[in-house]
């Protein structure tokens, strides 16, 4: 939403707890062209890391990785999550004092 990015969820798992993100547009790599040399770089890594750290303040324990990238030749963006656990929220105090 913040980058101007139309995201779809697609490709649920029987369990509920893994899916992908295909992502229509990135504006991260609108000038971006990666060198032979570099096919192995993960440019826009910095989004699976940001999906990461806004599922875990909502206590979401995940793991966000890239299926598919157009910087490295695939057809589109796709980033696959996957639910390893919730953790309970712990509160630091109590109410009732």
């Amino acid at each position: 939403m913040f980058l101007g990015v139309t995201a779809s969820v697609m490709n649920w798992d029987a369990d509920g707890t893994c899916c992908s993100i295909l992502l229509e547009d990135n504006p991260l790599v609108d000038f971006v062209e990666l060198p032979d040399t570099c096919q192995g770089l993960y440019y826009c890594n910095i989004l699976s890391g940001v999906i990461r750290g806004a599922l875990e303040m909502v206590a979401m324990k995940t793991e966000v990785t890239w299926i598919r990238d157009m910087l490295r030749g695939d057809d589109a963006y796709e980033l696959q999550v996957k639910l390893l656990k919730q953790v309970p929220e712990e509160y630091p105090y109590k109410d009732d004092e």
